[in-house]
């Protein structure tokens, strides 16, 4: 009998570890790619249908409404972003720093209530934790994400804080439903019985 090698031997152990993050970046890479903000999914945001989250993020950096729609006509998400961060100083809302990282929280929400499966694919990710992973190394792709490891991440940490909120949400759904499909059940079969008496009778 042969002895099995040793690096045959761990293998199975290797391919069994548990995933502890998923990375994103590419809104095209199947699956995650849709919790960039460049996926193109339309969605309705104050009172605005916006083609991708980015374009409804980077429209509230703008002050003048004009500039806002310019950045909104952006034919590409990516165009969008560039659109914004080439403002002058004065086409910027005045507090932009402190009101940004809200801005992106109700995008993200809107996002993703507006999107079923989107919302169920945040879902299944369960608790690994999720990290947009840039290929430049800037300081936007630092705060939003981390490169080589480095960085802030905010918008993994923000769509975590939302799976979070969805999670706890879940149960009562799932319990709402059990009593829909629970109530049909019984009224069916107070139906069934009534025409038995009817028919005895």
């Amino acid at each position: 009998m042969t002895k099995t090698p040793q690096t045959a031997r761990k293998r199975p152990a290797t391919q069994s570890a548990a995933i502890q993050e998923i990375r994103f970046y590419r809104a095209n890479e199947k699956p995650y790619g849709a919790f960039s903000n460049l996926y193109k999914r339309s969605m309705e945001f104050e009172g605005t249908t916006y083609p991708t989250s980015e374009h409804a993020y980077q429209a509230g950096k703008a002050l003048k409404p004009a500039v806002r729609q310019w950045i909104l006509s952006a034919p590409t998400p990516a165009l969008a972003a560039m659109a914004a961060h080439g403002l002058y100083v004065w086409d910027v809302v005045p507090n932009w720093a402190q009101i940004k990282f809200d801005r992106m929280r109700a995008v993200l929400r809107a996002k993703f209530d507006q999107n079923a499966d989107l919302r169920e694919l945040l879902l299944s990710t369960g608790e690994v934790r999720l990290v947009e992973a840039g290929t430049v190394n800037n300081a936007v792709n630092r705060l939003w994400g981390e490169v080589d490891g480095k960085g802030e991440n905010m918008l993994g940490v923000m769509l975590m804080e939302l799976r979070t909120a969805y999670a706890k949400q879940r149960p009562a759904r799932v319990r709402v439903a059990k009593q829909t499909a629970a109530s049909d059940k019984t009224q069916a079969s107070s139906k069934v019985t009534s025409k038995r008496v009817a028919v005895t009778a």
